[in-house]
């Protein structure tokens, strides 16, 4: 092979690694290009679900909120200054059943969440309500799908139990310290609203106290 054409092939194969490395070059920019947009379009993507997230988390917390400031429609209430807070260890009569305060065992029902299938002290599980509880509490009238609804609601909320009262007047009965209400259906949304009114509520005597490390039933 002559000198002119050895360097026309060393001309042309270094024309195609140039051009070979034009096109690698190329391809990593439409690559960068391609991954900042994808890049973007997701973290534009969990910006936006996680605006929407909050605000809709922002939205039911203020819902809850209102709901805890407005009176739950059929409750009843004492006066929260005649209840008394005295430990005692005899069993206590109570003006109302369940009861929703007054004297009490010095020892607090377990309160996180727990769902008791069986009848409870009176005299514990008002020291529960003292430490913002809300018992839940529910008879033979009540329908089995009801009583399963509630224990489901109770097992994902602390300081709230529940347990079955046969001689309540009422199908399902909540009670808060000072506090009362009778509903039919598990579906009535003032379930929903007493709860969040109540549960560590203003109505608590000693808020903060433990609903953990109490007794359980028998």
């Amino acid at each position: 092979m002559s000198s002119t054409s050895k360097k026309a092939a060393s001309t042309a194969r270094k024309a195609r690694i140039e051009e070979m490395r034009r096109a690698e070059k190329a391809r990593e920019r439409r690559n960068r290009i391609l991954t900042i947009t994808l890049s973007t379009v997701i973290v534009t993507g969990l910006v936006g679900f996680g605006a929407y997230y909050i605000n809709d988390a922002n939205k039911k917390d203020e819902q809850q909120q209102a709901a805890a400031k407005k009176p739950v429609k059929g409750e009843k209430s004492w006066n929260a200054k005649k209840l008394t807070q005295n430990h005692v260890t005899k069993s206590v009569s109570y003006p109302m059943n369940p009861p929703v305060g007054g004297d009490h065992n010095q020892a607090w029902m377990t309160c996180d969440g727990v769902v008791y299938t069986k009848a409870i002290p009176n005299e514990n599980a008002v020291h529960s309500l003292e430490h913002g509880a809300v018992w839940i509490t529910y008879n033979d009238k009540a329908a089995d799908a009801d009583v399963k609804s509630l224990a489901d609601k109770v097992g994902k909320t602390p300081y709230t139990l529940m347990s079955p009262v046969k001689d309540q007047a009422g199908a399902l009965m909540l009670s808060a310290w000072g506090k009362q209400l009778t509903v039919e259906k598990a579906s009535d949304p003032r379930v929903q609203q007493f709860l969040s009114k109540y549960v560590q509520g203003a109505q608590t005597p000693e808020p903060g106290a433990a609903c953990t490390n109490g007794i359980d039933a028998a």
